[in-house]
């Protein structure tokens, strides 16, 4: 009989190199937003390819903070002097953070069904939600995968036409504004080319359980657009993100370099040096990071697959993941039967999770009025869908057992 194992389903990836790299942080003297900050962000402008001179990347304590200040810049929200409200879409499948960002600047929050064969949005469905008041599209790499960018930009594309900008970014972009949820994706590519340069802004989440992890922490990237100074944007961002001050503490520190302005009543979500040593260390380790995850998920793929089990498309002609999240979908079972094999999973020592319950589900999106029997396909993704632990901490006799494991419990579910 195989021993049992105890196995988390998704502990950050932490060695002695980030320890070292934080107690120098710690000891420099400069704890708060710094030198370390600066330099990851450069290194991941870098990376994912979007210009470095700015740089077009700006770091801050979440992606939730990135995606909010992402509307913020765009100036979606209740405009001055006008009764129509600005309109952002999302799917339904997502976390809540996709969405929430959308009722924080006030906008109108518009959420569509997924496909019935895929976690992406339906497509179909974005174009016809797209109206004269659409202002962002927020699609969303769940698990790693990105979404069909062409036809994505294909569609706001067709849809100039209904297109009313409300300020100078969004008159430069000239028609509804792509606000990637790239919260899983650091390191995937569409068609060779780099999550993080393919939508208008893309915000990536350096949380605890990620890929690559700064213990809480995201990153904004942007392309350049014509016609907006990259400098200013990135000024006008670090504005948002300290208070509006208008100088950092990096700044002000330098001799008789005390006196600031406060030059709008705004937010407090800056990364601090503490949390980039971590993504400095993380960033040397990171395609490595990366490989080990295409390991576990082919040897997953080549035992699930041929019981029937439904797994994301990881590594396809058209992009490469992330490798975030391992979802599958255990065909024929319904909700109470996959909640069964959670629990059976759970007493063999292996740790499991769901991604995730649509939002209409939620009691927030319930009082938004969010009807779950609008969105079906949502509902049925959902209802059989376990996601396995995937992680860069797992040993190869770990990934073995799980395996066994999970084949042992499907077995009186599948025929």
């Amino acid at each position: 009989m195989t021993k049992r194992m105890n196995i988390p389903f998704s502990p950050p990836d932490i060695t002695d190199a980030e320890v070292e790299e934080v107690s120098k942080a710690l000891k420099s003297g400069w704890i708060t937003t710094g030198p370390r900050v600066k330099k990851l962000e450069k290194l991941l402008a870098e990376y994912v390819g979007v210009p470095t001179e700015a740089p077009n990347c700006v770091c801050l304590n979440s992606q939730t903070a990135c995606g909010e200040l992402s509307l913020r810049l765009l100036g979606i929200g209740p405009q001055e002097g006008g009764s129509e409200e600005d309109e952002v879409i999302t799917c339904a499948y997502t976390y809540t953070a996709s969405a929430s960002v959308v009722c924080h600047v006030g906008a109108k929050l518009v959420l569509i069904d997924c496909q019935k064969d895929s976690l992406e949005m339906d497509y179909e469905a974005l174009e016809n939600a797209i109206n004269e008041h659409t202002k962002a599209i927020i699609p969303i790499d769940l698990g790693g995968v990105p979404c069909d960018y062409d036809k994505i930009f294909e569609i706001v594309n067709r849809k100039k036409q209904l297109f009313k900008p409300s300020n100078k970014i969004q008159e430069a972009i000239g028609r509804v504004a792509i606000v990637e949820d790239a919260a899983h994706a650091i390191g995937a590519s569409y068609k060779g080319k780099m999550v993080g340069s393919i939508a208008d802004f893309t915000n990536f989440s350096f949380h605890a359980v990620k890929n690559f992890t700064t213990a809480e922490g995201g990153a904004m990237t942007w392309n350049h657009i014509d016609g907006v100074d990259d400098a200013e944007l990135y000024h006008q961002i670090q504005l948002y993100s300290l208070h509006g001050q208008s100088k950092d503490a990096l700044n002000k520190n330098k001799p008789g370099m005390w006196e600031y302005d406060i030059v709008g009543t705004w937010y407090k979500c800056n990364m601090t040096d503490i949390m980039a040593a971590i993504g400095l260390v993380q960033f040397d380790r990171y395609p490595k990071l990366l490989a080990r995850r295409k390991e576990i998920i082919e040897k997953y793929d080549a035992a699930f697959k041929p019981l029937g089990v439904e797994t994301l498309p990881h590594y396809t002609k058209e992009h490469i993941s992330s490798g975030h999240l391992y979802i599958i979908r255990v065909p024929g079972v319904n909700d109470e039967q996959r909640r069964e094999i959670i629990i059976k999973l759970a007493e063999l020592g292996i740790s499991t999770n769901v991604h995730y319950k649509p939002l209409p589900m939620h009691t927030a999106y319930k009082k938004l009025g969010f009807d779950l029997k609008d969105y079906p396909n949502a509902y049925a993704r959902y209802a059989n869908e376990i996601t396995l632990p995937l992680h860069t901490c797992l040993t190869d006799e770990e990934v073995e057992y799980i395996i066994k494991s999970f084949k042992q419990v499907l077995k009186e579910y599948v025929d």
